[in-house]
């Protein structure tokens, strides 16, 4: 009597342990069944695709070095391919004459963007997205009218005296910190300050006059931040949405703590803005011919969205252009010497700097701008495949 006793009190609760845990395990079971199922329904048809793997799909494939990884599935599949990132089924071009076609040949149809989860509704949820990573719209449209209008050639012209000032001071702290040669220097601080400010002073008319201004610290370190955020294969809970019902997760925290510091130092420009305007003290910028366009009627999230391109868009290709033609320079001395030769040919001995309204008429020193131009996006596309 004894004995049956304890065993009832020892093992009558294993009964519905065992019995949730095997619903648990079932309905796991029956959600990747259903998953894999819709998932199989949205490839991409006529198009091969590399084995999966349930719920990652090829994500697991992806996360040290996609480009290699791309480029093996290339060779066994073919210049067009299809992979899964998770749910989402991904189309893979990787030769330039398949991407003519297919981009090139169709482009009303990939005129658009995909929407993922934690750049677009955690990160985004407040300013917005860029005008490259926003889905195709009418919002998108008035956004791409307003800033095309603002870096038209009459307007890039009023924005002249400013690139003369900010490439003027990039020279001057190149010789002031490089003690005029005879110091090794690393550009890449006042190169970033040279695009920030180009990008501040065109959109908002204001200035970023030193590399150790803490506004510039924290706009490179955000957006940086935002960019890697923004990542094809980072963010699994992009891909997975299972993932996305885990409390407390620290992608999310971290993805909201950059969504509020961005959005701090945006709402202080557009604020000084908007008091130089009110003053009447402003100078020449994209938001300012936006916001005094009456025909543009954008909302303040489209004029974010184009401020937020300006930024990053400019932060980012500026600094890694001017980074390669520094690169390319340093190499190639005789480059250097042809281009003092031309410029001394053109305006004197004692003129340098060439004249900012010349519109590129000394001929070397526009093909090396637009070379470094050509070479770094022929390196960039060399890594990305």
């Amino acid at each position: 009597m004894l004995t049956h006793d304890l065993d009832t009190s020892m093992f009558g609760d294993i009964r519905p342990l065992q019995q949730l845990v095997l619903t648990g395990f079932l309905l796991i079971l029956v959600y990747v069944l259903i998953n894999e199922i819709v998932c199989y329904s949205q490839q991409i048809p006529g198009l091969a695709i590399p084995p999966v793997f349930p719920l990652v799909g090829n994500l697991h494939q992806l996360r040290t070095n996609a480009a290699e990884q791309y480029r093996e599935w290339a060779q066994e599949l073919g210049s067009v391919y299809q992979v899964r990132l998770g749910n989402i089924p991904v189309m893979v071009i990787n030769s330039a004459a398949a991407a003519k076609v297919i981009l090139g040949h169709n482009s009303q149809a990939t005129a658009s963007r995909p929407q993922l989860y934690t750049y677009h509704k955690l990160v985004s949820s407040t300013a917005g997205t860029t005008i490259g990573a926003a889905p195709y719209n009418e919002s998108l449209i008035r956004r791409r009218k307003g800033a095309a209008s603002a870096l038209n050639h009459p307007s890039v012209e009023t924005y002249v005296p400013h690139l003369d000032i900010e490439t003027k001071d990039f020279v001057k702290g190149l010789l002031r910190y490089g003690d005029f040669g005879r110091k090794v220097v690393d550009p890449v601080a006042m190169l970033q300050r040279l695009s920030l400010s180009l990008a501040c002073t065109i959109n908002w008319g204001t200035r970023i006059t030193s590399h150790n201004d803490q506004l510039l610290s924290e706009i490179t370190h955000v957006e940086t931040e935002i960019s890697r955020i923004r990542s094809t294969t980072d963010n699994l809970r992009d891909y997975i949405p299972l993932l996305r019902f885990i409390p407390y997760s620290p992608g999310k925290r971290r993805a909201a703590g950059y969504r509020q510091r961005r959005d701090r130092y945006l709402a202080k420009l557009n604020r000084d803005l908007e008091e130089r305007i009110n003053n009447g003290t402003h100078k020449p910028c994209i938001q300012a011919n936006v916001i005094l366009e009456k025909e543009a009627k954008l909302n303040d999230v489209e004029l974010t969205s184009i401020s937020l391109s300006m930024l990053s868009g400019g932060l980012e290709t500026t600094t890694a252009v001017m980074t390669w033609a520094i690169v390319i320079l340093a190499m190639r001395p005789e480059i250097q010497r042809k281009a003092i030769t031309e410029i001394q040919n053109m305006y004197g001995v004692h003129d340098l700097l060439c004249n900012a309204n010349d519109d590129q008429k000394c001929k070397y020193i526009a093909a090396i701008a637009r070379e470094s131009l050509r070479y770094r996006h022929r390196i960039s596309s060399v890594f990305a495949r």
